[in-house]
């Protein structure tokens, strides 16, 4: 058929057409408004993570290489991961639980339900790092003018705000687990840095009894005191070392900057127990020393560095045992969810347009086939 064709077949049906057009619109926009399930869409939007913050060990000993995860307080992921937990399936079953889903589903068991929930949830994350959480609910049939419609409307921001503290609660979770490993491990070391550390004080103590020693030369005592804060340095950043691959999740990059720091403090070190071109013009190195003041020297040394360590382990050790038990909120919600004002489907006029044009192509489709069958017909 030409086109001249086809324009005069539809001009020609066009009354038929018409009523067949708002008969179907009319049809569907009473099926779309009394019948068909009502869906609503709240949105929840969460600030981005603060970044990991120097604290813990890492701060004790003046490390600013690398971010330490031994910290207190600091949130511990970004968006991205953010975005992640609120996709799995942990957060699923605590808001399955927290707003009822079993029954509004009416799943056979919590598994099918929490399957539905991550169905009608979307998460994205904006250039900005804001997290955005979109939860859905939708009626069952025959519910837009029943209370079930906004019983409906509230469950939608219910849901999102359920994934927020259901987000909070994990990272809080994994928070003080990382603390409470910490915090495990440090006790341990602080055990045996005290058996260490009195056993040092036992033995300068009889040394000093033994040979009538009791103060050292200037020059030695601040040779010492900038070798045990050098050795106190190295055994911290091994303890933290240690700690973070206790802590199977760390970072492989913050112990290669751990591992890099502890070359550079042993060779310092090194320096000061051998003597060097520097420090031997104003500071004497220890093999230089008489056999008795080095001996009292490297008594005095060990005290001198275990006490130090000792002193840092604990206020570490407090700093986790504080942080594996406080329930502060680690998320911040910019948005809160809210009940939606309008259904995000099926929206009216527009479905109703859309079903209007389909029925009037379908029409006239249906037509120019009846039009072009009958002159086949009539030609043969």
């Amino acid at each position: 058929m030409t086109f001249h064709e086809i324009l005069n077949t539809i001009l020609f049906n066009r009354k038929v057409i018409i009523q067949i057009t708002i008969i179907t619109m009319v049809f569907l926009f009473l099926v779309l408004l009394f019948i068909y399930p009502v869906t609503y869409s709240s949105e929840v939007k969460i600030l981005p993570p603060e970044e990991n913050k120097m604290s813990g060990i890492s701060n004790l000993v003046g490390n600013t290489d690398f971010l330490s995860l031994l910290g207190s307080g600091a949130s511990g992921g970004n968006s991205q991961l953010f975005a992640e937990i609120l996709k799995s399936r942990t957060a699923a079953e605590y808001v399955v639980e927290d707003c009822n889903l079993m029954n509004f589903f009416k799943a056979e068991n919590k598994q099918i339900a929490v399957e539905k929930t991550k169905k009608v949830i979307d998460v994205e994350v904006n250039k900005e790092g804001i997290i955005i959480l979109t939860a859905e609910a939708t009626t069952p049939l025959f519910a837009r003018f029943s209370p079930v419609n906004d019983s409906t409307k509230l469950l939608s921001a219910r849901i999102a705000n359920s994934y927020v503290e259901a987000l909070d609660k994990i990272n809080r979770e994994k928070l003080n687990s990382k603390a409470r490993r910490s915090r495990e491990y440090i006790e341990r070391q602080l055990v045996q840095t005290k058996i260490i550390m009195d056993s040092a004080e036992v033995s300068l103590k009889r040394f000093q009894e033994k040979n009538k020693a009791i103060s050292l030369p200037e020059q030695l005592e601040a040779s010492l005191q900038t070798a045990a804060k050098l050795k106190s340095e190295i055994i911290l950043a091994e303890i933290q070392r240690g700690t973070l691959a206790y802590n199977a999740a760390d970072d492989g990059r913050l112990i290669e900057g751990i591992d890099r720091k502890l070359v550079e403090l042993r060779k310092q070190y090194s320096n000061i127990e051998g003597g060097d071109k520097l420090s031997t013009d104003y500071m004497p190195a220890f093999k230089e020393i008489p056999a008795l003041s080095l001996e009292l020297a490297r008594l005095y040394r060990e005290v001198k560095i275990q006490n130090e360590v000792y002193l840092l382990l604990q206020k570490q050790f407090f700093t986790e045992k504080i942080q594996e038990n406080k329930d502060i909120p680690t998320v911040e919600v910019l948005d809160k969810a809210i009940p939606p004002l309008k259904a995000k489907a099926p929206r009216l006029i527009f479905h109703t347009f859309v079903g209007g044009m389909i029925a009037f192509l379908l029409t006239s489709i249906v037509l120019l086939y009846l039009e072009k069958k009958n002159k086949l017909i009539k030609k043969s």
